[in-house]
């Protein structure tokens, strides 16, 4: 008898381990910070025009050894701004904040107050660029925020706003108060992608909300545009990406979320505004913030939203440029740059997130309101309509740049990424050779201005004022550099004593000294 013979199955292969999706996230970050530098970095040694010139030595003088007084001296002068129709004061705080930031790195590292103001600059667009990014993905993400890849706008993204970063004109926000409006921009989006990622309204995002829509009404113009920017992204949001029904939608934390933003908003901007009325109803106040609505503004929105395409502001830039200003160097340097950059991204594509056509359509019709956001300022402004006119219009820049750029790539890459993987490829090559001409451009206006007798001049205190020199000699060379400033500006007492009290105010600061010890 034989007996019988079980056979036992050979345990099944352990199969392999599932990877996660791959974080491209570091990637996209790297990008953020890479392509504006690039762009940027010509722009660099640009002296500083307007307020700039001053603010950067009388603020970074007067805060060095007490930041802290920044609150303190912003409030005690609420009153005298309030008088003029400019109130702005957490605007204020930052602007100052970032003057000391700029001083503090002339002192720290040794190098011109005009080449770290540009550096704060560079920063804030690098700052604007992430929060594009951040603003685009709270949008199309139906999840977690960052537990799987990015979108495919995430990946090109960095490289098209980077190309809108020109320096189309002396009011341009990449030449004058870059870090005061970059950052502002960059603040727009952020409340935007925080009110679209709120799922459940507690009851501290309530007070938050109410909180920050008060705080917005101080900040500055920009600013304002981000409570209906908000509204705008959650409703979007819930109809495009998440698909909710109309009263799903009207309930949902976002929307709640927004609606405590009027709640803080309008008290406070309401107030503010009818104080300054009543202020500036016989006149004196600051005409920067003076606005016109006529039958010429419903002509004016649609030029300056589409004043941020780079090949008009390309030729603001490079109008004062002799010759053929795509030659040289940097061109050829921020090309390669930027093309291993895009070479690497372009290995990663087929790994990010395609969106939907859906979420894209959505997220394009979003970014026209930003552009729409961010074009009115200039659209009703006296003040841009003095000082443009004809072409100016449509190549200048101005403070409206600052949202009408990341706006307008915004509308650009999602309708890029509609279009199919393979437009996306193609898209990305272009959009490096954007950002190396931009480069260019940049470089154009900085040798432009690098022959003006007054940026020299400003580039000669400046680096008197790194390398301070103690002594006699020193001095009788500072005192020079006073006396060309005191020429200069013969007739205008009012820029001949601020110029003498800002340096003095941060020669004392640095060396115990005034700028010149030399009385007149």
């Amino acid at each position: 008898m034989t007996a019988p013979t079980t056979v036992i199955p050979a345990p099944p292969a352990a199969a392999p381990p599932v990877s996660p999706p791959p974080l491209l996230w570091g990637h996209v970050a790297r990008r953020c910070v890479l392509a504006p530098v690039v762009v940027l970095a010509p722009l660099l040694a640009v002296a500083p025009a307007r307020d700039h010139r001053f603010n950067v030595y009388w603020y970074g003088g007067m805060f060095r050894h007490d930041p802290a007084a920044i609150v303190s001296h912003t409030i005690a002068s609420r009153d005298a701004y309030l008088r003029l129709g400019d109130f702005r004061p957490l605007g204020r705080m930052l602007e100052k904040s970032l003057d000391l930031l700029a001083f503090t790195g002339m002192q720290e590292l040794g190098l011109p107050a005009t080449v770290t103001l540009r550096a704060v600059s560079i920063g804030a667009a690098v700052l604007l660029t992430l929060a594009a990014v951040l603003f685009a993905e709270s949008v199309l993400t139906r999840g977690r925020l960052f537990d799987g890849t990015p979108s495919r706008v995430a990946l090109l993204l960095p490289y098209a706003v980077a190309a809108g970063f020109v320096a189309s004109g002396p009011d341009s926000t990449t030449l004058l108060f870059g870090g005061l409006y970059l950052t502002s921009a960059a603040l727009v989006l952020t409340v935007a992608a925080a009110a679209c990622r709120l799922d459940r309204l507690r009851w501290w995002n309530g007070v938050l909300a109410v909180t920050a829509g008060a705080a917005l009404a101080m900040f500055n113009e920009p600013a304002y545009f981000a409570v209906p920017l908000a509204t705008a992204a959650v409703l979007i949001r819930g109809r495009f990406v998440l698909g909710l029904s109309g009263r799903e939608l009207l309930t949902s934390a976002g929307v709640r979320f927004a609606g405590l933003l009027w709640a803080g908003f309008l008290p406070a901007f309401g107030t503010v505004r009818w104080i300054i009325r009543g202020l500036c109803a016989r006149g004196g106040c600051y005409p920067g913030s003076d606005l016109a609505l006529d039958e010429r503004s419903v002509l004016l929105l649609p030029v300056r939203m589409v004043a941020w395409l780079p090949p008009l502001q390309w030729r603001a830039a490079t109008a004062a440029t002799p010759g053929d200003w795509l030659r040289g160097v940097v061109p050829v340097v921020a090309l390669l740059l930027l093309g291993v950059l895009a070479a690497r991204t372009l290995s990663v594509l087929p790994k990010a997130g395609a969106p939907a056509a859906r979420p894209l359509l959505g997220l394009a019709a979003l970014s026209v309101v930003v552009m729409v956001c961010g074009a009115l300022p200039a659209t009703l402004s006296v003040a841009v309509r003095v000082a443009m006119s004809g072409r100016q219009l449509w190549e200048q820049g101005w403070r409206d740049t600052a949202l009408t750029v990341p706006g307008g790539m915004l509308l650009v890459v999602a309708l890029l990424v509609l279009a199919g993987r393979r437009a996306t490829v193609g898209a990305l090559a272009a959009l490096a050779l954007l950002g190396a001409v931009s480069a260019t451009a940049n470089r154009a206006y900085a040798e432009g201005v690098a022959v003006q007798p007054a940026a020299q001049l400003d580039n000669r205190i400046a680096a008197a004022m790194a390398a301070f020199e103690r002594g006699p000699a020193g001095d009788a060379r500072r005192c020079a550099l006073v006396d060309e400033v005191l020429t200069a500006n013969r007739n205008k007492p009012y820029l001949q004593r601020t110029y003498r009290q800002s340096l003095d105010t941060a020669a004392r600061a640095l060396a115990g000294v005034p700028f010149c010890e030399r009385t007149r």
